[in-house]
C-alpha cells in the first residue's frame, strides 16, 4: 500500500482532513468492507495527491491562465473512481461493490474517460471556473460547508461571500452552455440550445410544450437543463457530473457530516424538505465546520444508515460496529450498513430523462430467496417530494419507511389529477388508469427495518398536480407525511 502523502504545512492540516474525509466517504460506498474502503482511499488518495501537486507545478498559460483543473476534494473523488477502474482493469473487481462494476462497464462511465467534449457538461463547466471560484462552488453546495467556514477557508470576507456564491452560480451556469452548445449535437438538440437557455434563466418560467417533450426524450439535454435551470438541484448535478456513480449517496453523507457536527438544528430552513409533500423540495445543504477535533465525529455519522435519529447514532456506534478511521482523522470512527448503490438511471416506461436520483443506504442483506410476495408487509410512512416542475411536467422523489425489515417490496398508489409515469430510477414501475405501481430491482429489494427504501422518477400533470393518496406497501396502507 503506498504511503499517504503528508500536510506541507499548518494550513494544509485542515484541508487534509477534510479531504481524507471525503475521500473514504466516497470510498466506503464504492467498496464492500471497511478495510477494502480504506486501501482504495488509500490509494486514490495518494494518487490524487500526487497529480494535483504535479498539476499546480505546471506553467501558466499566457497572461495568467491555467491549464483547466478541478478543485482539490473534486479531483480526489476523481482519482478514488479512476482508481476503481484500475482495479477492475487489473482483475481486482471483486473487491468493489457490485453495481459499481456495472456502472463502470456502461456507456456512462466511459463518458468521463471518452472524448473531452462528450463529457458530463457539469464536469467541464466546474473544471473551466477559475480554481478559487470552483472551490467556492463545490465547498458550498457539495460539502455542505456553510458560508462561514467556506469564507474563513478561501479567504473571503464572510459578509460578500454570498453574493460572490451567486457570482459564481451565474459563471457556472455560463460554463455549462457553453459546453453544451460545445457538444456534438443532432440537429433537434441543438435546434433547443437557444430555447433551453433562454427558459431556465429566471425561476418561473414558462417552459413551451415541445421543449417539455424534448427533454423527456434526450438524456444530454435534461442533464444540461440540470445545470442550467435556477433551484436546488445544483449539488445533485455537481456530484453527478463528477463522480458519476454514487453522487446522490455522496451528497447525503456529507449533510449528515455537517448535521452530526452542528446538529440538525443548525441546518438552514431552506435546505429542509417541505412540509407540504407536493411542493418543491430544495436539496438540503447542512453546514459543517472546519475543526478537525471533530473530523472522526463527522464520518461516523456519515457512514451510518439514513433515517435514524441522533439517538439511534449514538445507540449504534456503542454496539460495536467495526472502526473505519484514517491518518488524518484523530479518533475511530463506525461503519454502518452499506447505502443504496446508484446506478445511471435505466428507463423503465415510456419517458427517458436523465434526471438526478436520491440516494439512501441500502440495508443488510435478507434472504435473497424472498420475493415480495412472501414478505409480510409491515406498517410504513410516506414521504412524497415534487423536486421540481415545469409546464406539464414534474420530477418527483419517494421515501417510504418501515418498521419490519423487507425482502421485497411493492409499492402502489393513485394519483388524484391524471399525472403519467415517465422515467423512474431505481425502481421498475406502470401504471394502470390512475394507479401507479413501483417495484424493487436486485439491488435494493432488501431494506432493514427503521431504514427507508427511496426511489425517483419523471411524470407529466395538466391541471393540478396533488400528492397522490391510498399509498400501500406490499398490500399494506402507508401512511404518508
Amino acid at each position: 500500500m503506498p504511503d499517504l502523502p503528508g500536510p506541507q504545512d499548518a494550513s494544509e492540516t485542515v484541508l487534509f482532513s477534510e479531504a481524507w474525509d471525503a475521500v473514504l466517504s466516497y470510498a466506503d460506498l464504492c467498496t464492500s468492507g471497511s478495510l477494502t474502503a480504506h486501501q482504495l482511499a488509500t490509494e486514490a488518495f495518494t494518487r490524487g495527491m500526487r497529480e494535483v501537486r504535479a498539476a499546480a507545478r505546471v506553467p501558466t498559460r499566457g497572461a495568467g491562465r491555467r491549464a483547466p483543473r478541478l478543485p482539490l476534494i473534486p479531483a480526489l473523488l476523481t482519482a478514488v473512481r479512476d482508481t476503481a477502474v484500475r482495479w477492475e482493469a487489473d482483475g481486482q473487481g471483486q473487491r468493489l461493490d457490485p453495481d459499481l462494476r456495472l456502472w463502470l462497464n456502461s456507456p456512462q462511465a466511459a463518458r468521463f474517460s471518452g472524448l473531452p467534449l462528450q463529457r458530463p457538461v457539469a464536469l467541464r463547466g466546474l473544471r473551466d471556473l477559475p480554481e478559487a471560484d470552483a472551490s467556492l462552488l463545490w465547498l458550498a453546495e457539495a460539502e455542505a460547508l456553510p458560508l462561514s467556514a467556506v469564507a474563513r477557508r478561501l479567504g473571503l470576507d464572510p459578509a460578500a461571500v454570498a453574493d460572490e456564491l451567486d457570482q459564481v452560480r451565474a459563471l457556472f451556469r455560463d460554463r455549462c452552455h457553453r459546453a453544451h452548445l460545445d457538444s456534438p449535437l443532432d440537429p433537434e438538440c441543438r435546434s433547443y440550445a437557444g430555447l433551453l437557455d433562454a427558459v431556465t434563466r429566471a425561476p418561473g418560467t414558462r417552459t413551451p410544450d415541445d421543449l417539455s417533450r424534448h427533454l423527456a426524450t434526450c438524456p444530454r439535454c435534461a442533464e444540461a437543463a440540470a445545470c442550467l435551470r435556477p433551484g436546488g438541484g445544483l449539488p445533485a448535478a455537481l456530484a453527478g457530473g463528477v463522480v458519476g456513480w454514487g453522487g446522490l449517496a455522496y451528497l447525503e453523507r456529507r449533510r449528515r457530516a455537517a448535521e452530526a457536527r452542528l446538529g440538525p438544528a443548525a441546518v438552514p430552513e431552506t435546505a429542509r424538505p417541505a412540509d407540504d409533500a407536493g411542493r418543491g423540495r430544495v436539496v438540503r445543504r447542512g453546514l459543517l465546520a472546519t475543526a478537525v477535533l471533530l473530523s472522526a465525529l463527522a464520518l461516523g455519522a456519515s457512514l451510518m444508515p439514513f433515517g435514524e435519529s441522533a439517538a439511534d447514532d449514538t445507540t449504534a456506534a456503542l454496539e460495536g460496529r467495526r472502526p473505519v478511521t484514517g491518518p488524518y482523522l484523530l479518533g475511530p470512527t463506525t461503519r454502518a450498513p452499506k447505502p443504496t448503490r446508484t446506478h445511471a438511471p435505466t428507463p423503465t416506461a415510456t419517458v427517458t430523462q436523465t434526471a438526478p436520483e436520491r440516494e439512501k443506504p441500502a440495508p443488510e442483506p435478507q434472504d435473497a430467496s424472498a420475493t415480495p410476495a412472501a414478505t409480510k408487509a409491515p406498517a410504513c410512512r410516506v414521504d412524497y417530494a415534487v423536486d421540481s416542475q415545469w409546464a406539464q411536467g414534474f420530477q418527483a422523489t419517494v421515501t417510504v419507511t418501515t418498521d419490519r425489515p423487507l425482502t421485497g417490496w411493492r409499492l402502489s398508489w393513485t394519483f388524484r389529477d391524471g399525472q403519467r409515469l415517465g422515467r423512474t430510477w431505481d425502481a421498475a414501475a406502470g401504471q394502470d388508469g390512475s394507479r401507479a405501481t413501483a417495484t424493487a430491482l436486485g439491488y435494493n429489494k432488501s431494506v432493514t427495518a427503521h431504514t427507508g427504501l427511496t426511489f425517483g422518477f419523471l411524470g407529466t400533470w395538466q391541471d393540478a398536480n396533488r400528492t397522490p393518496r391510498d399509498f400501500t406497501l406490499n398490500g399494506t396502507p402507508c401512511t404518508v407525511g
